[in-house]
């Protein structure tokens, strides 16, 4: 009897077995699987997913005839027996059309796209793969302790099963593995940093900015390089080193606990370019991988690619990458995705350490969702969490709520003295302002950054300022155009020419510019911090001369930042100091409060729990839904 085939070459040439493509799929997918304890579970879903390919329909596909479901078959024999793998038949089912609903046990018929409606569905044959010895393997206990590490342990899964596939048919259709990983060690990037770290503690410096970031990066490499893996926070006054500080803490850890690579999670793409350009320079740029909408390397043809971006697209499809850049967008709406092409990447996720920059920039409506996927990816992928920012977003509640046994630990000691240190503004406040009054104000100074809450606004206040060195910076600029402009922005400032730029709150998070003057538009406290860290940035000037000042405009505030600003109308009652890390915990306690429910803005973390219109588990439904930029 001839071997029933899974994939014949373009050429037609070569042919590679089911059989074949099932055992190296599962060996892959079963080490993918590995750092969080289910190798044999994963090589079981592999050594599953392909056997509907038997069928003597499917053969016929191959020679041309007609389309044929394979995915079922596999997926209704992980369901056999007395203790049936259904997180193995959920990927399994959805290896190619993505991962479905579940469906309802009882009410699904075969004619149902949802997982118990192709369990209940007609398949062709596949008695051919009885030449597979399936693995003794069961889920880790953890995975089925309750309805979200269910689902987490399900998308994992998926993950490792359709990476696998993914790489094992590319390397038989090419003739050849494609040129996916890097050899470079995490330990060899670390010595980079050593050196570079070793220069700036080795410095004398009177100023009291470089001191206190050498304070910062020594807690950083002595945490990082002691510390277990688990979630920490590191909270420093904008200007205070984070970005490198917290790049030295995560390659520390990485390396010490023998994790795979470190992941920097970053809000706006905004300044995206600005830290995977910063790392690229000092670890090189083939061991940092920028994965975001707008990298070049994505908006070019194949065929016009470097050899070098052509890596970094492969590298985009899994994360396969030491060091890996990406937006807070594509992170967490994969961790929420279903399809193949969203999730390939999730299992590279367990066994990094994980930056979340700019923390409290995590958007309000989908924050449930966001805090149980890092709890997640904590608890039981070996993971860690650092949650990064000048303003700490006073999370501890929510993730007592999903991990209870998981402390927040603050890499900096005492950093409250730290703040005060850092202090390098004076705040004041101008009141209500025209916009006539507004311009007038910006006119008068050389050098300034006005931030304001609406594009528009952004628009009027540059339409009136002077032609020659201002500058209008929104989100509908495209990625080249902000960092030109940026660039000019910096040399300007650098030469003492004339520099006025209006900008919407884009430039807020971590966009690394030092103004002499900054106006903020009245808006939530940590917009307001995070707008005042654009001011004397590198503290060389006094703080009574660095001057940040709040105004309010004449209309009314934009809906989007009603509770923001309640809420820092409350937390700064009583005159409290707006610099303080208490005050900013107060500001975030009652911005919670006045959203409420709002905090999990499409259900997600209760369509999970307690299935959602009587379908359990809706993955295809809440990866419809999960989107955190609405447009």
């Amino acid at each position: 009897m001839e071997k029933a085939l899974a994939h014949i070459s373009e050429d037609g040439t070569r042919t590679q077995t089911v059989y074949e493509h099932l055992s190296g799929t599962a060996r892959l997918a079963g080490a993918f699987a590995a750092p969080f304890g289910a190798a044999q579970e994963a090589s079981y879903t592999a050594w599953l997913h392909d056997i509907g390919k038997y069928s003597v329909a499917f053969q016929q596909r191959l020679a041309g005839g007609a389309a044929t479901d394979h995915s079922t078959a596999g997926a209704q024999e992980a369901m056999k027996g007395c203790a049936p793998h259904v997180q193995a038949a959920f990927a399994v089912a959805g290896h190619h059309t993505g991962l479905p609903d579940g469906g309802n046990r009882r009410t699904a018929d075969a004619a149902d796209a949802t997982l118990f409606g192709r369990l209940k569905k007609p398949v062709e044959p596949y008695d051919g793969w009885r030449e597979v010895a399936l693995p003794q393997s069961a889920p880790p206990d953890w995975a089925n302790r309750d309805p979200l590490d269910f689902a987490f342990f399900t998308r994992m899964l998926y993950s490792c099963l359709v990476d696998a596939d993914f790489i094992d048919t590319e390397t038989f259709m090419n003739g050849q593995a494609a040129p996916r990983g890097n050899s470079t060690t995490l330990s060899s990037l670390l010595e980079k940093v050593h050196a570079k770290a070793s220069g700036y503690l080795a410095a004398q410096s009177s100023s009291p900015v470089s001191c206190q970031r050498n304070a910062v990066l020594r807690a950083c490499m002595e945490k990082g390089a002691h510390g277990a893996p688990g979630l920490y926070t590191l909270t420093v006054p904008t200007g205070g080193g984070k970005t490198f500080a917290s790049l030295a803490f995560a390659l520390e850890q990485a390396a010490t606990q023998g994790m795979k690579r470190v992941i920097y999670v970053i809000p706006y793409m905004s300044i995206i370019d600005q830290t995977a350009a910063v790392f690229a320079d000092l670890l090189g740029a083939e061991n940092v991988l920028a994965d975001y909408s707008c990298a070049d390397y994505k908006s070019l043809e194949q065929e016009k690619l470097t050899s070098a971006q052509y890596r970094q697209l492969l590298a985009s499809e899994n994360w396969d990458a030491p060091v890996v850049v990406t937006t807070a967008v594509q992170f967490f709406e994969s961790l929420y995705a279903n399809r193949s092409s969203r999730c390939r990447k999730l299992h590279n996720i367990a066994d990094s350490v994980v930056i979340f920059d700019e923390a409290q920039t995590l958007p309000v409506s989908y924050l449930l969702p966001c805090v149980s996927a890092i709890a997640q990816l904590v608890r039981h992928y070996h993971a860690t969490a650092v949650l990064c920012t000048a303003t700490q977003p006073a999370l501890e509640p929510y993730f007592r709520q999903f991990a209870p046994e998981l402390p927040l630990q603050e890499i900096v000691p005492d950093t409250a003295a730290l703040y005060t240190t850092l202090r390098r503004t004076t705040l004041c406040d101008a009141g209500e302002l025209t916009q006539e009054a507004l311009t007038a104000q910006l006119c008068a100074l050389p050098q300034v950054l006005c931030v304001v809450n609406r594009r528009k606004t952004a628009q009027e206040v540059y339409t009136a300022l002077p032609t020659e060195g201002s500058y209008c910076l929104t989100t509908l600029l495209c990625a080249a155009d902000r960092r030109r402009q940026l660039a000019e922005i910096r040399q300007r400032l650098r030469e003492g020419l004339p520099c006025r730029v209006v900008s919407t709150s884009l430039i807020e998070a971590g966009v690394d510019v030092d103004f002499p003057m900054v106006w903020r538009e009245f808006a939530g406290l940590d917009s307001i911090a995070q707008a005042a860290g654009r001011c004397n940035r590198e503290g060389k000037r006094a703080a009574e001369n660095s001057i940040v000042t709040i105004f309010r405009r004449t209309e009314k505030a934009p809906p989007l930042f009603g509770q923001a600003i309640g809420a820092t109308n409350i937390a700064l009652d009583n005159n409290a100091d707006p610099a303080s890390p208490q005050t900013m915990e107060n500001y975030f306690c009652e911005l919670r409060k006045l959203n409420g429910s709002a905090i999990d803005k499409i259900g997600v973390i209760d369509a999970f729990e307690r299935g959602r219109g009587g379908s359990l588990y809706p993955f295809l439904t809440i990866a419809e839904n999960f989107r955190m930029i609405d447009n």
